[in-house]
């Protein structure tokens, strides 16, 4: 008997008026679940790696469950985009071999599992170009979309030079970090680099605080060099804390920061154990995901197919005024802050609540407070001593194509471990 959720089949079933594309990641129906874009280099933890490939050896995947349990017909498109995820103005064959649909032919049924769902597959196509794509998954009618994933491809043609003592100790603001760096385009014939080029900068694979056509401070045509020194705040980015996690990687036995488990109906209920802030706590360093999360289950082999669905109740009970709406972030709420990942807050136990439905693994979180700066980290603190994951991303539209091409992506880790 196929498994009633708490969301109603009509909220599965949404029409195609509905159903409005948006450059960004997202799923449009509840039934898609666990997609992660990545490269595939035949390592343990690939889906940590941010979704970006080199143009000359392309290997990202994507991967996602269906909770429908049957299996359906998919398809694959993949759209060119500027650097501001903005469609650009090429057509599909500037960029692909061929005709700009796939169908995703790999998957695997789900085994002893209380939810039942289909595990697909899908190794993208080569691209021509390297730049901003949007991969967006559909059934036979593209307007009938599954899901939405970004995803880069680079060719560098700039090298990028950083200046450490930038970093850290460096700042007067210690909630802050900062990157200065230098980049040089002698290898591209550009004529007016502060209008051709473009510099993005984001933080663990975050888009939702990324740095968007981040202008230099310094442009010295003579050494064809654009340096970015940054003598304010407007550029550097609060540091954050290291990131809050819960492990139900075994749903026999439980592991860290996991509370009460209700085995009494299908599918299982964790409660995660009660949180408090950590605003006003000194800097306290752990290794951490930088957000994101693994599908792993130590019950079973193949966590793909094996990893159970569970509900996953998170709460924290803040001691101090919240001012402002709570969110769960992390790549477990695609980054979001929405209505869907607001918190509710249970005035009988003053605390704010908010139950996710996930596949078994290992899931970094943060709660994240509308509002800007520091109001958003009044429940986690912010120190620079934190280990963060910087991504800088150069763009150089030529005058042929029209667009857009990722010319420089460069990682530049803070405080690693």
């Amino acid at each position: 008997m196929r498994l009633l959720f708490i969301f109603t089949l009509v909220s599965f079933q949404i029409t195609f008026a509905q159903k409005k594309l948006v450059f960004s990641d997202k799923s449009y129906e509840e039934e898609i679940r666990t997609v992660m874009l990545y490269p595939n280099l035949q390592g343990v933890r690939d889906n940590l790696r941010p979704a970006v490939s080199p143009l000359q050896s392309q290997n990202l995947i994507l991967e996602f469950d269906d909770l429908q349990g049957q299996r359906s017909n998919y398809y694959v498109k993949i759209i060119h985009c500027n650097y501001d995820w903005t469609k650009s103005t090429l057509q599909d064959l500037d960029y692909l071999p061929d005709y700009n649909e796939y169908p995703i032919n790999e998957y695997e049924f789900s085994s002893s599992t209380s939810v039942s769902y289909v595990h697909y597959y899908f190794v993208l196509p080569k691209l021509k170009l390297p730049g901003n794509y949007l991969l967006i998954a559909y059934r036979e009618n593209d307007q009938d979309l599954l899901l939405s994933k970004r995803l880069m491809i680079f060719d560098n043609q700039v090298s990028l030079v950083t200046d450490s003592q930038s970093q850290g100790l460096a700042n007067l603001n210690t909630s802050n970090q900062q990157l200065s760096f230098k980049i040089n385009y002698s290898r591209l014939d550009v004529i007016n680099p502060m209008q051709s080029i473009q510099s993005l900068i984001r933080q663990n694979q975050r888009w939702d605080n990324a740095r968007m056509d981040v202008k230099p401070s310094f442009v010295r045509e003579d050494r064809k060099e654009l340096e970015y020194r940054f003598f304010d705040t407007d550029n550097q980015f609060m540091a954050g804390n290291e990131f809050r996690f819960v492990d139900f990687r075994s749903l026999n036995s439980p592991g860290r920061n996991t509370g009460r488990l209700d085995r009494s109906k299908r599918p299982f209920h964790i409660s995660v154990l009660t949180d408090q802030s950590r605003r006003y706590q000194a800097y306290a360093q752990y290794p951490d995901l930088n957000g994101n999360y693994v599908i792993e289950n130590l019950d079973n082999r193949d966590a793909a197919t094996s990893g159970d669905y569970v509900f996953v109740t998170f709460s924290i009970a803040p001691t101090q005024t919240i001012d402002g709406n709570i969110h769960l972030l992390g790549a477990l709420t695609n980054w979001e802050h929405t209505p869907e990942t607001k918190m509710n807050f249970i005035k009988d136990n003053n605390l704010y609540e908010k139950t996710l439905f996930l596949k078994q693994g290992w899931y970094d979180y943060q709660y994240w407070v509308e509002g800007q700066n520091e109001t958003s980290f009044q429940l986690e603190g912010s120190h620079f001593e934190t280990e963060n994951l910087y991504e800088v991303l150069i763009y150089y539209r030529p005058f042929r194509p029209n667009a857009d091409l990722l010319v420089g992506y460069y990682q530049l880790p803070v405080n690693v471990r």
